[in-house]
């Protein structure tokens, strides 16, 4: 299973983006970033930013979109939906992770899951070292490993 971070704007050194460099290290899955542009504001930037965020994904791939009125899952749950994915045969999970002004429709469209990481509002940067730690939370409870005490 490959996962792939598609992520509207750029980590730049920021301590949050070394934060999801250190968790992506420990995966036991190969994990992509893929950083596109800003596509400015309203409904036309978003449009470009969906675009940028689907362009080059696996017909197949399992699509995940983060989004503040998705479904919240428990860590237990987050973990047991990835291996059912990886079970069914699914090669790549992406989480795509839109701009300041949400995600355009396409990507709700064409995502097989819309989840939240909670009602708060994240910096983007900050849901990128979230997801990080989840997706190596999960690998954790997979594996049995002790570091999940949920």
């Amino acid at each position: 299973m490959r996962l792939v971070v598609a992520a509207v704007g750029r980590g730049r050194g920021d301590p949050a983006q070394q934060l999801f460099e250190d968790y992506r290290k420990r995966l036991p899955w190969p994990l992509e970033l893929r950083e596109v542009r800003a596509g400015g504001g309203g409904e036309t930037g978003r449009a470009r930013e969906a675009a940028a965020l689907l362009k080059g994904l696996p017909a197949d791939a399992y699509v995940v979109a983060l989004d503040g009125a998705g479904k919240a899952l428990t860590s237990e749950k987050f973990a047991a939906k990835l291996a059912s994915v990886r079970d069914d045969g699914r090669a790549v999970i992406a989480f795509l992770i839109g701009g300041a002004d949400g995600h355009g429709a396409p990507v709700l469209t064409r995502a097989d899951l819309v989840l939240s990481l909670g009602p708060m509002t994240w910096p983007h940067l900050l849901v990128r070292a979230m997801l990080a730690e989840q997706l190596w939370r999960a690998a954790s409870i997979l594996s049995g490993h002790p570091y999940h005490r949920g």
